[in-house]
């Protein structure tokens, strides 16, 4: 266990968890939420801290992040554990997992005690630089619930001359996101929908717009490279008139420049019988966000179709060219359009 660093104590043991929006009060001896961090003595400790259920090198694209280092390689960790549970979950197998005192964890339902390894932060550094990554990603489960040992590793990280970013719901309150302000790089965050009912389907929650404040902030506070994804689910988030209205918070709130990524669902967990998007609809929905002035919408999960590609908003020229087979082109100068000399936003050069 680790000492948790965001909470504040409260009378007869109690004390409340600031790590992410639902706050919550805890019992001495009981469980978040989450049930990844614990009240001992008055005091929230992680049951996750250094646990690390899920590695591997990745490219960013993956994330999918396409405006932030294109064809760079990330090392890519996460643990057990998620503020939301979200039915067609393609990570539920630990994003739903539910650790203990010791280290190990279960996945809901089943009794086998599965083993998350510690890895010290100063050993990510060291993967990291064995690898040759551009840097470090929290991903796989919500990086929000090991706030600290994301804060410790990305502090190191930054040290030593990488990069840092997350994948994550965005449901975290505005001590935790100041608390990783210095160290982190960019916020890649799902938006699930525009309203209470679509999230209270998906994620149990209705407060989102405390998520697009969190966005918000990410990005005018702190400077934060921002991109958004939103996971379209047939008769689940897929209403056009919400979808616009999403966009058009994107545009007024946070610029047109910002990258939107419009993802197809594949069937996962308790939503494996759900149908897959199709291509058409996804298409439908690009068109639209570009109508309403979104620069930069993107289809994804939909391998080698020419949507997934950036070209330049003032002069359409092909600027990186991502291929079914995970080759990236680059045909940037710098950040800029070598057709009309245009400056594309995002960060492009890779560290030597």
């Amino acid at each position: 266990m680790h000492h948790a660093s965001l909470y504040s104590k409260l009378e007869n043991r109690r004390a409340q968890c600031r790590v992410c929006l639902r706050r919550c009060a805890i019992a001495e001896g009981a469980l978040g939420w989450c049930k990844t961090r614990v009240n001992k003595g008055g005091k929230i400790f992680s049951l996750t801290y250094g646990r690390v259920a899920s590695m591997e090198v990745s490219p960013v694209e993956v994330k999918p992040m396409y405006h932030f280092l294109p064809g760079s390689t990330w090392l890519s960790v996460g643990s057990v554990g998620c503020n939301f549970l979200c039915p067609g979950c393609q990570n539920w197998e630990i994003a739903h997992a539910i650790p203990d005192m010791k280290g190990s964890y279960c996945i809901r339902g089943e009794d086998k005690k599965r083993q998350a390894e510690y890895l010290a932060p100063e050993v990510l550094i060291e993967i990291a630089h064995r690898e040759r990554t551009e840097g470090l990603s929290f991903t796989y489960n919500e990086p929000t619930l090991w706030v600290e040992y994301a804060q410790r590793a990305m502090t190191l990280a930054k040290e030593a001359g990488f990069s840092t970013n997350w994948v994550t719901n965005g449901y975290l309150t505005s001590d935790a996101l100041d608390y990783i302000s210095n160290c982190l790089d960019a916020f890649r965050v799902d938006i699930k929908g525009f309203s209470e009912k679509t999230y209270r389907l998906i994620g149990g929650i209705v407060d989102y717009r405390d998520i697009l404040e969190a966005v918000r902030r990410a990005k005018l506070r702190w400077g934060m490279h921002v991109e958004l994804v939103t996971n379209v689910i047939p008769g689940v988030n897929d209403d056009r008139g919400e979808l616009t209205a999403l966009v058009r918070w994107i545009v007024r709130e946070l610029g047109a420049d910002t990258p939107w990524h419009i993802t197809r669902f594949i069937p996962h967990h308790q939503w494996a019988g759900y149908p897959s998007t199709s291509v058409e609809a996804l298409e439908e929905i690009y068109r639209m966000a570009k109508e309403e002035g979104l620069n930069y919408p993107y289809l994804g999960n939909v391998p080698g179709h020419p949507l997934a590609n950036t070209v330049c908003s003032s002069c359409g020229e092909l600027l990186i060219d991502r291929r079914e087979a995970g080759l990236v082109e680059v045909k940037l100068v710098g950040s800029a359009c070598p057709g009309c000399g245009a400056t594309i936003p995002g960060r492009f050069e890779q560290k030597k």
